[in-house]
């Protein structure tokens, strides 16, 4: 591939996320929220208030955070909850801030907990205390600090503690898509890549991409590939049915791991009651993953169930599983 198709691959798949609220499609209450503060903080000539934005992976925190960035007419600097290791590392970071600027912390219940105590005062009084010295001639010095906004992102709302969740003025939950919307944003995506695609076939996408725009922007990638492949100028229903049994992705959107989570948890377990550690082993796949990755579109599907005991499949689970069985006979 050419230097120049290799440029234009990559702004394709950057361009895909929208830049501004009003090319946003879907979750409308943030949209809404977001705009009138944005709006109101302009106003005044003011940083946006601090902003917490939590769900599933995929949903658009990220993409939100620059919007709001764009929005504001404001720098954004990037970093993540594990990468921050040392007081020392965010007083680097804060201190090079400048007016307005908005710092975005993706996985922001990662942070070391010494760094989440650092950041106290910086949110609340845009103050940095740093202890110079040690021992007894230690002395604490406190730095002035630009009026910036914190905007963090998590999948684990309930492990950020009480004194940091509660520093953020705006607090946004953000929710799986529906089928239009997602139709919508395949539809989009697919003039952004250059290549035409038809209402069934964004309808059957959507309806596989688990209420994720993250992951109907991947099936679409790959349903384009195979339509480069037979040379094809547009996507239809009988190649984005071909590459969805390719990836063995099915009508529910569920795919391989998906699809063994359950079987264990039925076969192994006589439909639970499992705790997520002995399914994590089973599986063979890492605790974190599970959680975060697989059981919260099986959740929202109705197939599984959280106890104190822990996971249970449902009957609706059961049903669906076993009239498969049935019909591979």
């Amino acid at each position: 591939m050419s230097e120049e198709l290799k440029t234009k691959e990559k702004n394709y798949y950057s361009n895909l996320r929208p830049e501004r609220l009003k090319e946003y499609i879907g979750q409308k209450n943030i949209v809404k929220n977001l705009s009138l503060a944005i709006q109101a903080a302009k106003k005044r000539n003011e940083a946006l208030e601090h902003c917490i934005l939590y769900g599933p992976p995929g949903l658009g925190k990220t993409t939100l955070a620059n919007i709001v960035a764009k929005e504001m007419n404001a720098n954004i600097i990037t970093t993540s909850g594990p990468a921050i290791e040392k007081v020392g590392d965010i007083a680097a970071i804060l201190t090079n801030l400048n007016e307005k600027d908005i710092l975005f912390i993706d996985e922001i219940h990662r942070l070391n907990r010494a760094v989440e105590e650092t950041l106290y005062s910086a949110l609340e009084d845009f103050k940095l205390d740093i202890i110079v010295g040690q021992g007894p001639g230690a002395r604490t010095i406190r730095l002035d600090l630009p009026h910036f906004t914190l905007i963090g992102a998590t999948t684990r709302m309930g492990m950020l503690t009480s004194p940091l969740r509660d520093r953020f003025g705006i607090t946004l939950r953000l929710d799986f898509y529906t089928l239009d919307e997602l139709s919508l944003i395949i539809e989009r995506s697919a003039r952004i890549l250059n290549i035409k695609i038809d209402k069934e076939s964004s309808a059957y996408i959507a309806k596989r991409s688990r209420g994720t725009p993250r992951i109907a922007n991947k099936l679409l990638r790959r349903v384009r590939d195979l339509a480069q492949i037979k040379d094809s100028s547009s996507i239809n229903i009988k190649i984005a049915q071909e590459t969805l049994e390719m990836l063995e992705i099915d009508e529910n959107g569920l795919d391989y791991l998906d699809k063994k989570y359950i079987r264990t948890l039925m076969d192994k377990f006589n439909g639970g009651p499992a705790g997520i550690d002995t399914i994590a082993a089973s599986l063979g796949e890492d605790k974190n993953t599970i959680e975060d990755v697989v059981e919260p579109y099986l959740l929202q599907i109705g197939y599984i169930k959280r106890t104190p005991r822990g996971r249970v499949a449902t009957n609706l689970a059961f049903k669906q599983f076993t009239f498969k069985n049935k019909l591979s006979f």
